[in-house]
């Protein structure tokens, strides 16, 4: 499906500056079922069905790389019934976007640590990166069962051990980077965060250092491509400096 340009890509054509990497925070999708008196997962549900309209604007939008928060390490503590119903919606999706992701261009991989997910989750994970590795179209990455502080002490524990087989000698922030789950991964220039929360809730702690944020009052069911459009072109204006005069 073809979503109309919005502003932002005029502002691309027209060479304004803008992010090449964009993560999303999707907050608020159980408070907007709950506003409605709508059981939290059909909030999830909508939040998914928002998540192939943003992917599919991207490209659009000028935007290379995508990177989603799905489901946090500290989500485990929800009630057992929406955690469930969580995966069964990761589980679906999946399945039923592998062959429109594909077909789209779009190459799709995860971060966190995948340990504690079921098995057929796993699969689906591995396979959808395996059928979509060489498409160049859009990068989309998405965190599930991820922690920043989770990710920072498994990249580390990686960098020991090559430290102690002599792999590396003298280690340095590179090195660090190339045990983390996003190696090879650009660091992200904008972040946002929808429903009006203005935390970063231990996402992406290390690549995001010298990201832009914006934080919407939008719900991520309402979060249209225009509302991303608008953000975009906002950060066009900024003057990123990175500690420079």
């Amino acid at each position: 499906m073809a979503w109309p340009r919005g502003a932002a890509t005029k502002a691309v054509a027209e060479g304004t500056s803008r992010p090449r990497h964009v993560a999303v925070i999707m907050d608020g999708n159980g408070r907007w079922a709950t506003e409605r008196g709508w059981p939290r997962l059909v909030g999830h549900r909508r939040g998914a069905e928002r998540v192939k309209q943003i992917v599919r604007a991207c490209p659009d939008l000028g935007v290379d790389w995508l990177t989603i928060y799905a489901f946090s390490t500290e989500n485990w503590k929800r009630s057992t019934e929406e955690v469930l119903g969580l995966m069964k919606i990761f589980r679906r999706y999946i399945q039923r976007e592998a062959e429109e992701m594909s077909g789209e261009g779009v190459r799709m991989r995860f971060i966190g640590e995948r340990s504690r997910l079921d098995r057929k989750l796993q699969e689906l994970m591995a396979s959808i990166e395996a059928r979509t590795a060489g498409n160049t179209r859009l990068n989309l990455t998405v965190a599930i069962n991820y922690g920043g502080r989770d990710e920072l002490v498994r990249a580390s524990t990686r960098l020991a051990e090559r430290i102690v087989r002599g792999e590396v000698t003298s280690p340095s922030e590179a090195d660090l980077a190339d045990c983390m789950d996003t190696a090879g991964h650009p660091d992200p220039d904008l972040v946002i965060r929808t429903s009006g929360e203005t935390r970063t809730s231990n996402f992406l702690p290390w690549q995001a250092a010298y990201s832009e944020y914006e934080f919407t009052p939008t719900l991520w069911p309402d979060f249209t491509p225009d509302h991303l459009a608008t953000i975009l072109d906002r950060f066009g204006l900024r003057d990123r400096r990175f500690g420079g005069a």
